[in-house]
């Protein structure tokens, strides 16, 4: 049809052009245009072209002369003053050229005369390849062949075909590019070795050529017919067998099935010889949809094969799953006694499933102690359960189609990452392309036990309160160190990878995060709220949404500046982690106002800043600044109140400065002259001691040395102080009296000085007389003169010893009453209170030493 419509459309075109020239030209009636040798010439010949005017058709007498013009296609090729001419032409090209010839009487008049058409073409090629067919027992014979290249001439083709008993049958086609003939006639197979033969002549203008003969039989030509109402059936709801059915022509002996499954390109092929329609087939896949076609042929070794037949599509049956099914699993500690096991699988293969998998039945065990079984059925590939932490768990995982189960896979559950020796080294991920991740590691170093097999897991991470992310995981060889990730995998989107090696129930694993590609954040941070906490700022944010973070965050930066200022701000940069949304800052001032701003970062580059916030400390206490100092502060006291010296001087100070009020009674003898300056005296005669020590010798025994005193006998005198002679409570000397009624000792007559003895049993009687007011004493009742006091006690609470008479005060003059002068002497004399301790006298021999009698700062020891 397309190269009837073609033959077509160029004769329109001629008769068209040929119906323009005849009325531009007139029918050459003022000339004729003359063509040799003709007007149809083979490609590279040479033509003649003449002009002549007829009789009568000269330009007008006024005009100088006729010229007569040649053109080709609207293009002048040669002239000539007078009535004709003739120009030869060469180099025409393949096709149609047109030729005009014109009178010229003026510059501006052309009058046509007349044209002709030259054709340029070729000898027809011989037909090449022809062929006959007759589609099914009933169909016509058609013939073609190919032709060569094209004549540019019109060309007629001849097809005959010959047969058995002088039987000749021809038809022409006259059409352009005529490669295609139905000679309308059926051969019959009742001659089915019947020779016939084929030629095809192709004649033109320039001349002819003939095809080579083509001989054949009818088995030769026939080609039946495609097969139809083809079904199938499955026996016995077998999901890998099935029987095919179909109806044929009655010649066919030969056929050929070919079938895929439907996601497949690739064909499965079977011949079959003498079927009758029908053919099993065997080694299908269970719950698989196929599609089949068939085709035909008469003979095994002559003529050709049908068409395919339509495709028929059809699906197997259901199975029982084989295979088992790949899981993993991931542990979470909630508290002190439970975990989170969350179980993942992956769906069977469809050669695997052999059907639709209904459910997955999942079982979990606790095989130590209380034997705990825990089973549930679920549609999703992933499960959940919270248990205790204590004892030892199994996981059985399998699916179930309306077939059967597969077999259960069994893991145990333990810490994947508790064996650190068998952590993989060097782990790294780069991206490859926009959806590949290629991660490498190294081997541990250390592994006591023989690694077996690496676990690649990976997850999109997501910010806090997001759904639980999509787990992948791949499964290696002991000798894999690198793979390829790529399931799930998406450009800018960070991964956390985790590379585990195993060996038996342990494990030890390597983190790193990655992505495909990375580009810098789109957003900053949200700051959402800045607390004051103990003098420290803590700044709290949103994290970037997923989708404007294009990559893996690697920090955080804070940035703080005074407002207005213009220096440049403050800078904290902080290792990104998807568990932490604050950070506390020790460096800002107080009672400054300033704006803070964050920014993210990844492998790219820096994001733009996210919203700004204004905050101003307000310096609240800081018990730092205050306890630090206060120790600081202790401990120097303690160092300096160490030293006796110091403590001293510190005690006579605050005695100096305490009021008289506080006192019930005499001051303390640490505040006496003679307590103070006894320290000193004391540091000065050991240091000259110790001068004397290094240039003297020190004898073995110093000789004692003898005190003479004449101790008069001891009068027990009672005075209440009520009597008129006595002084007021506050007044005198020291002036106070601490009772009602006092016992005082005084003697007979002022004793001369004489030199002291007295032997222990004597100093004992002396320190027995020694009255002294108890803490239990009451108004009234007076000390007992028989009272027994320790031998190395003297009491130090109640009364003082002055260390010179002669540095009391003016105001402690003698007074005028003898009972009065005596009470001064026993005040200014005594080392004991007033009511307590009193002068003595006592004979008991002529010498006391000094080795006997002991007198310290504080008490007086024997």
């Amino acid at each position: 049809m397309a190269h009837t419509a073609r033959g077509c459309s160029l004769a329109l075109i001629c008769i068209t052009l040929r119906l323009l020239i005849k009325a531009e030209i007139d029918v050459c009636k003022k000339g004729d245009v003359t063509v040799k040798p003709s007007r149809v010439i083979a490609l590279g010949s040479a033509v003649n072209i003449s002009c002549s005017l007829k009789p009568k058709q000269d330009c007008p007498h006024h005009f100088s002369s006729n010229k007569l013009i040649l053109y080709k296609f609207n293009r002048e090729i040669s002239s000539h003053h007078g009535h004709s001419f003739s120009s030869q032409v060469t180099d025409l090209p393949l096709g149609t050229t047109l030729f005009v010839c014109k009178l010229a009487c003026t510059k501006r008049s052309e009058t046509p005369i007349c044209g002709a058409e030259i054709s340029v073409g070729v000898v027809p090629e011989q037909p090449q390849n022809l062929s006959c067919m007759q589609k099914g027992e009933h169909g016509t014979v058609v013939c073609t062949w190919d032709r060569g290249r094209d004549t540019h001439l019109y060309t007629e083709y001849t097809l005959r075909l010959n047969g058995p008993k002088n039987l000749t049958w021809q038809k022409q086609c006259s059409v352009h590019s005529c490669d295609r003939l139905d000679l309308g006639i059926s051969l019959t197979p009742e001659l089915p070795e019947s020779m016939l033969t084929a030629t095809v002549t192709a004649t033109n203008s320039l001349g002819s050529s003939s095809s080579f003969p083509f001989t054949f039989t009818f088995l030769d030509i026939v080609r039946p017919l495609p097969p139809w109402d083809i079904s199938i059936n499955f026996p016995n709801a077998s999901g890998s067998r099935c029987t095919l059915q179909w109806e044929d022509e009655g010649q066919v002996l030969l056929n050929r099935l070919r079938y895929r499954p439907h996601n497949s390109r690739s064909w499965n092929m079977v011949n079959v010889t003498n079927a009758n329609g029908r053919h099993d087939l065997l080694d299908l896949k269970p719950f698989t949809e196929y599609e089949f076609q068939l085709s035909s042929k008469l003979h095994i070794s002559k003529g050709s094969w049908s068409d395919w037949s339509e495709s028929l599509r059809a699906q197997t049956p259901e199975e029982e799953p084989t295979g088992t099914l790949d899981v993993w699993y991931t542990k979470q500690h909630i508290d002190y006694n439970r975990q989170q096991i969350s179980l993942f699988w992956k769906n069977l293969s469809v050669s695997e499933a052999r059907g639709k998998i209904l459910h997955y039945r999942v079982t979990l065990q606790e095989v130590t102690r209380r034997k705990t079984t825990l089973q549930n059925i679920t549609g999703h590939t992933s499960w959940t359960w919270v248990v205790p932490r204590t004892g030892t768990w199994t996981v059985a995982v399998s699916a179930v189609n309306s077939k059967g189960s597969s077999l259960p896979t069994c893991i145990n559950v333990t810490d994947l990452c508790s064996t650190e020796s068998l952590n993989p080294h060097q782990v790294s991920a780069n991206s490859e392309g926009t959806d590949h991740i290629v991660v490498t590691w190294q081997h541990p170093r250390k592994a006591d036990l023989a690694v077996q097999e690496y676990i690649v897991e990976w997850w999109a991470l997501h910010p806090e309160g997001s759904t639980q992310p999509l787990l992948n995981w791949l499964r290696l060889p002991a000798n894999n160190v690198s793979s390829l990730i790529s399931e799930n995998i998406k450009p800018y989107i960070c991964y956390k990878i985790r590379v585990h090696a195993l060996s038996g129930d342990q494990g030890g694993c390597s983190s790193i995060q990655g992505g495909s590609k990375h580009k810098a954040p789109l957003s900053g941070p949200h700051i959402i709220a800045i607390t004051e906490e103990e003098g420290s700022v803590f700044i709290s944010w949103n994290h970037i949404p997923v989708q404007e973070q294009m990559g893996c965050i690697l920090h955080y930066r804070i940035f703080w500046k005074a407002r207005g200022s213009t220096s440049q701000p403050g800078l904290r940069e902080i290792p990104y982690r998807l568990s932490q949304n604050s950070y506390p800052i020790n460096s800002l001032h107080p009672k400054v106002t300033y704006v803070l701003w964050m920014t993210a970062l990844t492998a790219a580059g820096e994001g733009p800043q996210g919203n700004e916030r204004e905050f101003c400390l307000q310096g609240e206490a800081n018990w730092k600044a205050f306890v630090t100092p206060s120790i600081c502060f202790a401990v120097i006291m303690v160092g300096i109140f160490s030293v006796r010296y110091f403590r001293q001087k510190a005690f006579v100070l605050l005695s100096a400065l305490r009021p008289q009020w506080c006192s019930r009674e005499i001051p303390d003898p640490a505040n006496s002259t003679w307590a103070k300056k006894y320290p000193m005296v004391e540091e000065k005669m050991q240091l000259s001691l110790d001068r004397l020590q290094m240039a003297w010798p020190i004898p073995e025994e110093p000789e004692p040395l003898v005190i003479n005193e004449v101790l008069h006998q001891v009068t027990p005198v009672f005075r209440h102080p009520h009597s008129a002679n006595w002084p007021e409570r506050g007044q005198g000397v020291q002036g106070h009296i601490t009772s009602n009624e006092d016992t005082v000792y005084i003697a007979s007559s002022p004793p001369p000085p004489r030199a002291l003895t007295a032997e222990p049993r004597q100093l004992a009687d002396l320190y027995k007389v020694l009255g002294r007011r108890g803490p239990d004493s009451k108004p009234g009742n007076p000390a007992s003169p028989s009272m027994v006091l320790p031998v190395d006690y003297l009491s130090s609470h109640e009364g003082y010893l002055p260390s010179n008479t002669d540095e009391l005060p003016p105001h402690e003059a003698p007074l005028t009453d003898p009972l009065e002068d005596l009470e001064l002497q026993h005040i200014s004399l005594s080392v004991f209170t007033s009511s307590s301790l009193h002068p003595l006298t006592f004979s008991c021999g002529d010498k006391l030493t000094l080795d006997r009698l002991k007198m310290g700062c504080g008490s007086l020891m024997l």
